[in-house]
Formats: C-alpha cells, sequence, structure tokens
C-alpha cells in the first residue's frame, strides 16, 4: 500500500490541498510523491569513499540531501536514512600501501575527519552509517543468491553479475547494451563471459585486505555495497536513493540490476533523486589538475553558513559554479538574513503591517519546496521578507514586527539555517595557524635531527591540549579534535 502524506493546515506547515512533488531520474518527470510504508521513508544516500580528505563537492552534495531530508520531516514523514562509507576499495588499498599504513587505520581516521566536519558543516546525523567491512557477510548472501537466481557466476574466485540476464539494465541512464558494448572501452578480461558484465566479488591479490568466502579468499565490488547495506538496513526496498549525478552510471545502473534481479519483479527504490556537480570558477573539480578545495579549509575559515546559503541558492538538481566571490556574496546575504532575524524594535507602530508579509512569505516558500525541492525560489522568499523587516526596523517597527522575524527564523531552520548562530568554524585564526607553522618546523627539525622522543613528545602534548598533527607525503598539517 502506499501513501500521500499531506500535513495538515497549521501556522508552519502546508496547507492540507498542497502534496510533493518531486523529479524521478528513473521516469525523467516530475511526480507526486508517494511512500511504500504510510508515514515512513527510507532513505539512501550514497557515502564517500574514505581514501583522501573530503571536499566541497561532497559538502555540497550533503548539504543538498540533509535539505532535502529536513523538509520531509516537516512534512511529517518519519524518516530512516542510511549513508554508508565505502571503507574497502582500490584507491583506499593503494594509498594505505604507499604510505606503509592499515587501510583500516587509513579509513577509520578519514571517517572521523567526515563525521566531525558534518557537524561543522551542521548536517543531520544519518539514522545509520554502514561501513561495506561490517557488511561482508551480507554481501556474501546476497551474490549467493544471485549465483542461485542464475544472474551471476564465479570465475576464477572472482564472481560476475550477468548483465544479459537482466532485460531492463540501462533504464536509469537510458541506455541499452549494444550501444555500451559499441562505445565502451573494455579491456579482454577471459575470466568474463561477456565483456558488459561486472565484478561482485574480487579474489584476493597480494598486498590486499581479504575475507574468506565460498569462492576463496577476496572482497567485495563496489556497486554490491550499496545493496546488500539496503537489504540489511532498509529491509531492501527503498522509498528514495540519491546521489551525485556522477553515480547514474554504472554504479546506480548496476545496483537497480543487482538488486531487482534478487527481489524479483519489484522495483528496488520508488525515486532516484541525483544532485548536479560542483564547478569551480566554470572547471571541474579534479586532483588530476590541482584544483581541489577541501571541505576543512572551508570549514577553518568559518564559512559553514555561507556555503550552506550558497548551495541553497542553486536548485539541487542543477550544477553550482563555485567561486570565492559567489560565497563572499552569500555570506553577505547570510548577514542581512540574520540583521533581520535580530533587529529590536517597537512591534507596536502602526505605519506598517508585516503579517500578511509574513503570511505570503510562508505560502511562497512551501509552494517552492512542495515543487521538488525548489530552493531558489525558497530562499528568494526570505531574502524579500527580510528586505522589509529591516524597512520597517529602519523606520522604527511595524505592526506584527515580531511576528515575521518568528516566521523568517522558522523557515530558514527548514533549510538547515540557524540565524541566530554565529559560525565559528572549526576554531582557526591567524594567530593559531603563525603558532602551530612554527610547532610543525621545530618537531620537523628535531625529527632531522633524530630527536625523535623529543619530537613524538611535542606531537603527544599537542594532542593533549587539542590539536592533532597529521604526517602526509606533502608534509605535516594540522587540525583541532572536534568538540565532544
Amino acid at each position: 500500500m502506499s501513501t500521500t502524506v499531506a500535513s495538515t493546515h497549521s501556522a508552519d506547515k502546508p496547507d492540507q490541498s498542497s502534496s510533493l512533488r518531486i523529479y524521478n531520474t528513473l521516469t525523467r518527470t516530475t511526480e507526486p510523491f508517494e511512500t511504500i510504508e504510510p508515514g515512513r521513508i527510507r532513505m539512501y544516500v550514497c557515502g564517500v569513499t574514505v581514501y583522501d580528505d573530503a571536499h566541497i563537492g561532497h559538502g555540497m552534495s550533503y548539504l543538498r540531501f540533509d535539505m532535502i531530508r529536513r523538509y520531509l520531516e516537516h512534512l511529517g514523514y518519519d524518516v530512516l536514512h542510511a549513508q554508508n562509507f565505502t571503507d574497502i576499495d582500490d584507491k583506499i588499498i593503494n594509498r594505505a600501501n604507499a604510505e606503509g599504513m592499515d587501510p583500516d587505520v587509513l579509513a577509520d581516521g578519514l571517517i572521523e575527519d567526515w563525521i566531525e566536519e558534518t557537524r561543522a558543516l551542521n548536517l543531520l546525523p544519518a539514522t545509520v552509517y554502514p561501513r561495506a567491512t561490517k557488511e561482508v557477510r551480507e554481501i556474501i548472501a546476497l551474490i549467493e543468491g544471485l549465483i542461485e537466481r542464475g544472474h551471476a557466476y564465479e570465475s576464477d574466485g572472482d564472481v560476475y553479475f550477468r548483465v544479459r540476464s537482466f532485460p531492463d539494465y540501462g533504464k536509469l541512464s537510458n541506455r541499452n547494451l549494444e550501444d555500451l558494448l559499441a562505445g565502451a572501452r573494455i579491456e579482454v578480461d577471459e575470466r568474463k563471459a561477456d565483456p558488459l558484465d561486472f565484478a561482485l566479488w574480487k579474489a584476493a591479490k597480494p598486498g590486499e585486505p581479504w575475507w574468506p568466502s565460498p569462492w576463496g579468499n577476496g572482497r567485495p565490488g563496489w556497486h554490491i555495497e550499496c545493496s546488500a547495506m539496503c537489504m540489511h538496513h532498509l529491509g531492501g526496498k527503498v522509498d528514495i536513493h540519491g546521489g551525485g549525478q556522477d553515480l547514474i552510471f554504472p554504479h546506480h545502473e548496476n545496483e537497480i540490476a543487482q538488486s531487482e534481479a534478487f527481489l524479483g519483479d519489484e522495483p528496488f527504490a520508488r525515486y532516484w533523486l541525483h544532485n548536479g556537480m560542483l564547478r569551480l570558477d566554470g572547471e571541474k573539480m579534479s586532483k588530476s589538475i590541482g584544483n581541489v578545495i577541501r571541505l576543512r579549509s572551508l570549514l577553518d575559515r568559518g564559512q559553514a553558513d555561507a556555503f550552506r546559503l550558497m548551495v541553497l541558492q542553486a536548485h539541487y538538481r542543477q550544477p553550482l559554479n563555485y567561486t570565492e566571490r559567489g560565497l563572499s556574496a552569500a555570506a553577505a546575504g547570510l548577514q542581512r538574513l540574520r540583521a533581520a532575524a535580530t533587529a529590536a524594535v517597537s512591534a507596536d507602530v502602526q505605519n506598517e503591517n508585516l503579517a500578511p508579509v509574513a503570511m505570503a512569505t510562508r505560502e511562497r516558500f512551501h509552494a517552492a519546496m512542495l515543487d521538488d525541492f525548489d530552493t531558489p525560489v525558497a530562499v528568494a522568499a526570505l531574502f524579500d521578507l527580510a528586505r522589509d523587516i529591516n524597512r520597517a526596523a529602519a523606520g522604527g517597527g511595524a505592526l506584527a514586527f515580531d511576528e515575521a522575524q518568528s516566521v523568517l527564523i522558522e523557515l530558514a531552520g527548514l533549510l538547515g539555517l540557524d540565524l541566530a548562530r554565529v559560525d565559528a568554524g572549526t576554531g582557526r585564526d591567524d594567530e593559531v595557524d603563525t603558532l602551530m607553522t612554527m610547532l610543525i618546523e621545530l618537531r620537523a627539525s628535531l625529527r632531522a635531527e633524530k630527536q625523535f622522543a623529543m619530537a613524538d613528545h611535542l606531537r603527544d602534548r599537542l594532542q593533549e591540549e587539542g590539536f592533532i598533527l597529521e604526517d602526509t607525503r606533502t608534509g605535516t598539517t594540522w587540525k583541532r579534535k572536534a568538540p565532544r
């Protein structure tokens, strides 16, 4: 049984006649939103692969899904939100081996960093954060089921999914098998029955972590982990499956194939939501051209809320072009909103009445959000209300002044913008940066002079004071411990 939840009419929710409509990548149309289970949403959002620090593209993507979740909860839904960590992957293994680290140690540290950074970014924590390495039993069971159903096969310790066994393959990305085969640059692999088949299980190689399985020691492929996690933590089928547009093919296409091949005729996910990608001064952000901005650098500058506003001013399905000028403009806009929210004036001046303005803003805001989470229109409504509040404040006040401020604060809060919050970032400033640079240089000198005990003592004392040093191939960096 499916249901459309219409929120009850009240001062802070849309009218009962309103209903949410969202764009579904699978059907390429905007559809009324209906849940599998009345009042409850199972939402799975593909998480990060923890082989390096998070960048602002990650931050943008998860801010957008944070906005979606917040509004769904405002509508009265109980949202069960799963966001995975891919903590076993070629990139993780390669970096860990290059730095002489255990892959688990590398992944653990980066996951801890991610949780700290998402807290500073004011993201609601997921209900559950499954990790691939903790789901191996479920992954193996899913692969066994696919083999039994004739959708997968073992070859020299690897296991592959038979793409041609799933007739609907390509329905999410709107591709057909023959075009894929003709246009693909696929290396010849005699272990595969078909060049388009993809790995579910990879046989162990020297220098890689492995787990025992019916096909020998090995590790999971990338795509299978998300299907297994959905089945384990969300009951198999989900209302919303989300991620970046770069995941539509092959990752999400493969998820659909393996999940629906296992489940039968039932759809794996009712709605597929994909956020647009981030560009940096008009170019794709890429490590190969050296234009990656780490998320922590933005947070250290105290720009978390300004970045959120910048993200909200573009529709979640559209690309976001990040520029420093754009971030500065968002910071200035945030200050205008906060000035309006905190202005203290007489609320009984007779020259203006803000009650109709506040009511119109509420209606405009919710109409936008119910239309596929149209945050640019919703944010524009907030700025218009803030303008009227600030104008009334300059004139000494207005009727319903406090009411208008309350509406502004409330609606901004639905987007994760706390207009009473001072964004302190992660607690770095120029003086601390200078001091930490000097201490890092001192420690490097001690190590160069083979005074390792003294260098370790300096590192340990800094850690006791809340400063963590991290040695990388390109030098030593530092960060504050997250507040507990």
